[in-house]
């Protein structure tokens, strides 16, 4: 096949259906916020020890006596006075119960992490090959997801094993050599060449590593191999088809690298997100898909859906209009969720106010200062950009039985309750949340009762009351519901960048 036939066939998947692939993407940028739902929990159980330990009101009673920090630079010794006034503090929370807790959250963080990596992978890459097999994406993504997980995180593991191998042996080795030149010489500066040559050896091998193992996966997916046989099999693929098996490498690398520079560019404004969205909506979907195309088309298994008929204009038109749409009917049909959600919101709230209230004097926030030097243009697309893959990852990560989704509304709720609580003078707050607020909040919270509404038909195909295409029916409607929320976020942060920070002060 011709090397364009795979571009064609990438761009025919992405163009007919995104809905059949994407969310498996946005739930790979949602493990943070699932791993994440462990160190909250393990904070909760760590607060009511304290509480029920008495350390909590002895904490209490010495961060009353706490004055605001000096600065550090323009008063250093009286800083570090004030340091050493937290010593009786962290002597509160340095206790054996509490490391060990701490410990144990870091352990399952990892192991957690590690697995849903493995699984969300093999999930993303099956429905990739059932795409361009022509069958549905999500279906086929969550039965790979089952069936291949432990073989993604076998050779995930394997491939940190071969670095470890390279980087030591070379390492070693490099050390030796350099060592025993620069004693026979008596001079240190001869054995700089043999440490770049070191390095460029280990560099050439970690190459070649991460080469192999980058297509290793799709040979599991279509070829059903174990974890040893997928690396046969992708050393068979190079060398019977090294043109598009260096084409694959050649646009992957220009791709990475062209992403890199962009979120660069966009980042010398602090607009921090791009980077992350388009990564997780176009980069990703689209490298897995050609290399899988290039695979598959190797094993002569590739039958892609026919080209879009429509312009990519009216593609995205028609796709607002279905998002806005999806956004109305999910509202009407869970009314109840939604209740339950802002009900976590305001008792996250409830929760960051009390918690904050022993340190009000000794911290202090102002919504007047953190808006001065803003830009309105960049103000508001950081906005945007943080506020949609805050309900991104909300809404994909309730996947994991809804615990996340649940923790994530909670958590945004303390967050505000304790800004909230700090803030010296919350009329002018209160007036600055007013016009993007009515808005923005809502959109959050359809976001959590979204996560909430797919934790629960994850919950149910667990436990075999429902089959796999009822899941997969769930995220993708979950897809199209948050690009109505999409549209909700964009006119609040238009809002908070341009309208927000100037109106209020009129009436104050």
């Amino acid at each position: 096949m011709a090397l364009s036939d795979f571009v064609a066939a990438v761009v025919a998947v992405l163009r007919r259906r995104p809905s059949d692939l994407l969310p498996l993407y946005l739930l790979g940028i949602a493990i943070p916020a699932i791993v994440r739902a462990v160190p909250f929990l393990a904070l909760g159980v760590a607060y009511l020890q304290l509480a029920a330990t008495g350390r909590l009101e002895t904490i209490h009673t010495h961060l009353a006596d706490i004055e605001s920090p000096p600065d550090p630079n323009a008063e250093p010794e009286a800083f570090e006075a004030w340091a050493s006034g937290l010593e009786p503090i962290l002597d509160q929370l340095v206790t054996p119960p509490l490391l060990a807790l701490a410990g144990v959250s870091v352990v399952v963080s990892v192991l957690l992490f590690a697995v849903l990596s493995a699984t969300v992978a093999a999930g993303q890459l099956s429905a990739c090959y059932g795409r361009l097999r022509g069958t549905r994406g999500l279906h086929t993504g969550i039965d790979g997801a089952f069936r291949f997980w432990l073989r993604f995180l076998g050779l995930f593991i394997l491939e940190l094993v071969c670095w470890a191998v390279i980087l030591g042996t070379v390492g070693i080795a490099t050390a030796l050599f350099a060592g025993g030149i620069s004693f026979a010489a008596g001079s240190g500066a001869v054995a700089i060449p043999v440490v770049l040559l070191g390095a460029f050896v280990a560099f050439l091998g970690l190459l070649v590593v991460r080469a192999l193992f980058a297509l290793a996966p799709v040979a599991i997916v279509v070829d059903d191999a174990g974890v040893f046989a997928s690396l046969r099999n992708v050393l068979g693929f190079v060398r019977s088809q090294p043109v598009e098996a260096a084409f694959y490498y050649v646009i992957a690398i220009g791709v990475l690298v062209g992403l890199s520079t962009v979120t660069g560019l966009f980042s010398l404004v602090d607009v921090v997100t791009v980077g992350s969205l388009l990564s997780a909506l176009v980069v990703m979907p689209a490298l897995d898909l050609l290399k899988t195309a290039i695979y598959c088309g190797y094993r002569g298994r590739l039958r892609p859906p026919e080209p879009p008929t429509r312009s990519l204009r009216d593609g995205v038109r028609a796709g607002l209009r279905r998002g806005w749409q999806e956004l109305i009917a999910f509202v009407r049909a869970h009314p109840g969720t939604h209740v339950f959600a802002a009900g976590l919101g305001l008792f996250g709230f409830w929760m960051g106010w009390i918690a904050a209230d022993p340190f009000v004097g000794t911290f202090e926030a102002s919504i007047a200062a953190r808006l001065e030097g803003e830009f309105p243009p960049t103000m508001a697309a950081n906005l945007f950009g943080n506020n949609w893959l805050v309900a991104l990852t909300t809404a994909y990560a309730g996947a994991a039985f809804a615990i996340p989704a649940v923790v994530s509304l909670l958590f945004n709720g303390v967050s505000l309750g304790v800004f909230a609580r700090f803030e010296v003078d919350p009329l002018e707050l209160a007036a600055f949340v007013l016009p993007h607020g009515i808005l923005e909040i809502p959109a959050i919270l359809i976001a959590g009762a979204l996560g909430i509404s797919v934790g629960v038909t994850a919950w149910r195909t667990w436990q075999g009351r429902v089959e796999r295409p009822e899941l997969a029916d769930a995220l993708e409607r979950a897809f199209w519901v948050l690009v109505g929320v999409g549209i909700l976020l964009a006119v609040a942060a238009v809002l908070e960048g341009f309208v927000s920070p100037y109106y209020y002060r009129l009436f104050l």
